[in-house]
């Protein structure tokens, strides 16, 4: 057995047992490691702590579960690991900048903590072949178009190091709330198909330390506000990265993220490719029927 299919079985324990108390000997003793050697390690495949990943994921599963406002927030902390409604409401603020009561009274995007799927790490798959793994189906494409595609939609600059956290770090989604902006504004101030594909871009900013992220519409618009542009996706050879999800959330969320790490990290270096600066995500929409999406990456010539 591989070190990350050692650590990967311990994250599906957590996993499985995220209301109960961790405990790092057991973990370790399943890892087949020390209890020195298995949060070094840990840490290093998941680039968190084993404690503050645990804390983490059970946050993650709160933002769900105070969805449900039959069930009382001490009950949610309880069934969570938390030891009181203080902790957990300190910890969640911590986290979201907002206490449970404040998120379940105005839910909103929130970032969260992902569940590591480490097989996408250290496993190349080819084109045309799909890759099946916890929930996810990934496959990889080469596709061509020969002219370009025209969207209109609103962006945003972001700073840099939010890309980093993407996926690992908590807090609000700001790209969310862009999102929830385009679609309240799609049909009546941009003119859009209510049914019409969508496209996010993340792509260099003109502000140093930033870079810019696009959510549109497939269409055209002659007169542009300042917070309104058309953003091309211009012809080329493209990589496309096509995966589904179970649900719309676990897709934009987890999912989307895992990809982008895998694409990035693993399957274009392994292949020797350059890529054009931009990430392109194609939807068909964002309706919470959808459950499949692609990354469009355009090699660079």
């Amino acid at each position: 057995m591989h070190a990350w299919e050692q650590i990967q079985q311990t994250i599906e324990y957590i996993e499985n047992h995220i209301s109960e108390e961790v405990n790092i000997d057991d973990l370790a003793k399943m890892a087949s490691l020390s209890p020195f050697y298995y949060q070094r390690l840990f840490r290093r495949l998941v680039k968190k702590p084993v404690a503050e990943y645990v804390k983490l994921r059970r946050l993650a599963k709160a933002t769900e579960e105070l969805l449900n406002k039959d069930k009382r927030i001490i009950d949610i902390a309880l069934d969570l690991g938390f030891t009181s409604h203080e902790h957990f409401s300190r910890s969640f603020k911590q986290a979201f900048g907002m206490t449970p009561d404040e998120y379940r009274k105005n839910p909103i995007t929130l970032n969260r903590m992902t569940k590591p799927e480490l097989l996408l790490h250290y496993v190349l798959i080819d084109e045309g072949v799909p890759l099946i793994t916890n929930g996810i189906v990934l496959e990889i494409n080469r596709l061509q178009i020969t002219e370009p595609i025209n969207y209109v939609g609103l962006h945003i600059d972001m700073p840099a190091q939010y890309v980093d956290g993407l996926g690992t770090e908590s807090g609000v989604d700001p790209l969310g709330n862009l999102w929830d902006s385009f679609h309240d504004k799609k049909v009546m101030e941009l003119g859009l198909s209510a049914d019409s594909e969508e496209l996010g871009v993340a792509y260099p900013s003109s502000k140093e330390g930033y870079f810019s992220y696009f959510a549109g519409g497939k269409g055209v618009r002659e007169a542009v506000s300042e917070d309104c542009i058309n953003w091309e996706l211009p012809p080329g050879n493209y990589i496309v990265c096509s995966f589904e999800a179970e649900s719309f959330e676990y897709l934009v969320m987890d999912a989307l993220y895992k990809a982008q790490q895998y694409i990035y990290n693993i399957w274009l270096p392994n292949h020797k490719l350059q890529t054009e600066p931009f990430c392109a995500e194609r939807y068909a929409s964002h309706s919470p029927d959808t459950t499949c999406m692609e990354l469009w990456l355009k090699v660079a010539e």
